[in-house]
């Protein structure tokens, strides 16, 4: 297919998709970010998600002004879709990009859009603005697609070219195009959808589905705590059933596991249906970085430590390990539940920007070098690093009546047995 690429949006999923068909073309990249587009200009991801060897593969525009746009007719637009602080779907950066992309919109042109939505947003919502700034008719001078994005961050196994691609379309011929366009560089292969509300469905039970089936085995972790019962040691007996599925308990933050189903419960109440499973799952896994954090309390208390001016180590503040990724990290619900007690806590993470910890969170990251000896230390994730430290790593960074927390029992096996240190894990 003869059609010159635009891609809105140069975060995690735009960048790989911008890479891409970028080795077989010039595709312009557009950013509102100025700090994002010199990075990349000068060969650096701070995301991690493309090797420097593939951006100098790649013939990329990298610009920040619309009318750069006009010179494709194939626009991907892939830019966040969060939600807010009472947990509503945050429209507005995938309207302010459908906004810049119709100013630039030509007869002929086709849009698809890879942001995470719920049923209907693309038609409902994000079509209008294009017309209205376009002055032209989705459908008649223009088409609209949807290929919702399956990135994981940090995954350098399941990528853009090796997932399969999703797609769909207004039209069948339209849908022909949009199929032809993304085969051309995904070596997965291409999966028509029947229509773009069945695509947007698709891709919102994707991670509400991860969501929930997390979230029985995080309530299990809290049952099984009640118990005096090792979760990881259940899970590793069941999982010995050919149809049990592997889910391990944990905090589930980042832009899809938590995010997504905010999206679908919102749509659903708009229609008059009241979600239940979905948003006790929901409930659920908001409240894991509360329950390690009076578990935490717990065995200090236990172990003879007083608590108010205590210093508690937590290790990892992304949302994921072996990711720079901070949006929606759940970690910070452990640290702002431990400061309700009086708590001190200092934060180590090997892969986040200390600016962006300070800017978002307020934390001001340390080296490892300078953390301070604490009375705890949570291991909250298991990014390489950290698995790579012996035992001695950890017990050097602890007082006397030793307590360490591990979210994922990532140290079980070195540990459990250990009765030099207070080992609990989740």
């Amino acid at each position: 297919m003869n059609r010159k690429i635009s891609v809105i949006g140069l975060g995690y999923v735009g960048f790989p998709v911008a890479v891409e068909f970028g080795k077989t073309q010039q595709v312009v990249g557009f950013d509102i970010n100025e700090n994002r587009l010199a990075e990349l200009r000068s060969g650096v991801d701070s995301t991690k998600e493309v090797l420097a060897e593939d951006i100098k593969k790649a013939d990329i525009l990298f610009t920040s002004n619309y009318e750069d746009l006009a010179k494709a007719d194939f626009h991907i637009i892939a830019v966040p879709t969060p939600v807010n602080e009472a947990k509503q779907p945050d429209l507005t950066p995938i309207l302010s990009a459908s906004v810049t992309v119709g100013k630039a919109l030509k007869k002929g042109d086709i849009v698809v859009y890879e942001s995470t939505v719920y049923p209907g947003c693309t038609e409902e919502d994000c079509i209008p603005v294009l017309e209205r700034e376009s002055g032209l008719k989705a459908g008649i001078d223009f088409k609209v697609g949807f290929s919702p994005e399956r990135i994981n961050p940090g995954d350098k196994l399941h990528t853009f070219k090796t997932i399969k691609k999703v797609v769909s379309a207004q039209d069948a011929e339209s849908l022909e195009i949009v199929a032809a366009i993304y085969d051309s560089v995904v070596d997965a292969g291409i999966y028509k959808a029947a229509s773009i509300k069945v695509a947007e469905a698709a891709k919102v039970i994707e991670n509400t589905q991860r969501d929930i089936n997390i979230a029985f085995v995080n309530e299990l972790a809290m049952i099984f705590e009640k118990m005096d019962i090792n979760t990881k040691e259940v899970l590793e007996a069941a999982g010995t059933k050919w149809n049990f599925l592997n889910f391990f308990p944990g905090l589930v933050g980042g832009h899809c596991i938590g995010v997504d189903p905010y999206y679908l419960t919102h749509k659903a109440e708009m229609l008059g249906y009241h979600p239940q499973v979905i948003l006790a799952g929901r409930r659920i896994n908001d409240g894991v970085g509360k329950f390690v954090a009076e578990k935490t309390i717990k065995q200090m208390i236990n172990t003879g430590h007083n608590i108010k001016g205590a210093t508690v180590t937590v290790l990892g503040l992304t949302f994921k390990e072996n990711c720079p990724d901070l949006r929606n990290t759940r970690v910070i619900d452990i640290i702002d539940e431990l400061k309700t007690y009086g708590v001190n806590v200092q934060v180590h993470d090997p892969e986040c920007d200390k600016q962006e910890a300070k800017k978002y969170y307020n934390i001001d990251l340390k080296e490892k070098e300078e953390l301070v000896q604490s009375e705890a230390v949570i291991l909250a994730v298991a990014h390489k690093e950290y698995m790579g430290w012996d035992s001695s790593s950890y017990m050097e960074l602890l007082k006397e009546g030793k307590v360490l927390i591990d979210v994922k029992s990532a140290l079980k096996d070195t540990f459990i047995n250990d009765s030099s240190v207070t080992y609990w894990g989740l």
